[in-house]
């Protein structure tokens, strides 16, 4: 049903465009100075304009749990197929629900982390520990989830080059499998960039997570 060979091409060349338009406007800052979040509504339109339906921090099933819906951990992203809605089961079912709404278990749960390997300051003093640790938690969310069925870890590196990216990218994916992290074979897409601040490359890598 989902295709992550596909997702990863959509975002690739939806975030190589947007850096393109950057760079016709003579933009100052670059995709590379934006955090994380600021990132997140971008990756949303992106594949929205693809044909996604995408749901932005919308709560895990387990954290349904919780009455408030301002309670529980979020997933960042959630699509579904052909921009249909995602079912929501915290409401009743109502006549202007959608027939054809998405129930969660069909739907692809993304979590997304962007590490920068550079900032407006110089050298990420805190990139390797931003991309170790904090990542396998989030793994670690997705598969453990008892109604997602189809997940994924949206990795974006802003790197120097082709060469530090897979060497960092390597060494996260091994450290993930000898500890077990159920992650699978990741799909992975380089985007060239100017240099603005010491990144020439953006590195997405799209790794499935499988479930427990």
């Amino acid at each position: 049903m989902w295709s992550l060979a596909e997702i990863a091409d959509v975002l690739s060349e939806g975030i190589a465009q947007h850096a393109a338009q950057l760079d016709v406007e003579h933009a100052v800052r670059g995709l590379d100075a934006l955090d994380e979040v600021a990132l997140h509504p971008i990756l949303a339109d992106i594949l929205r304009r693809a044909g996604y339906g995408v749901q932005r921090e919308v709560r895990y099933p387990a954290a349904r749990l919780h009455r408030k819906e301002s309670e529980g951990q979020r997933c960042d992203l959630v699509l579904t197929p052909d921009s249909r809605q995602l079912v929501e089961p915290d409401s009743k079912a109502t006549l202007f629900e959608p027939a054809d709404a998405v129930a969660l278990e069909d739907a692809f749960w993304l979590e997304v982390k962007v590490v920068s390997q550079f900032n407006e300051e110089g050298a990420n003093y805190q990139y390797t520990s931003q991309l170790l640790s904090p990542v396998r938690r989030d793994v670690s969310k997705l598969s453990r989830e008892y109604d997602i069925l189809h997940a994924g870890i949206l990795l974006i590196l802003f790197v120097s080059d082709e060469e530090v990216a897979t060497n960092d990218l390597g060494i996260w994916q091994d450290r993930c499998l000898k500890r077990g992290v159920p992650i699978g074979s990741p799909y992975q897409r380089f985007i060239p960039i100017n240099d603005r601040l010491g990144h020439k490359l953006c590195a997405l890598t799209l790794y499935p997570v499988h479930h427990l």
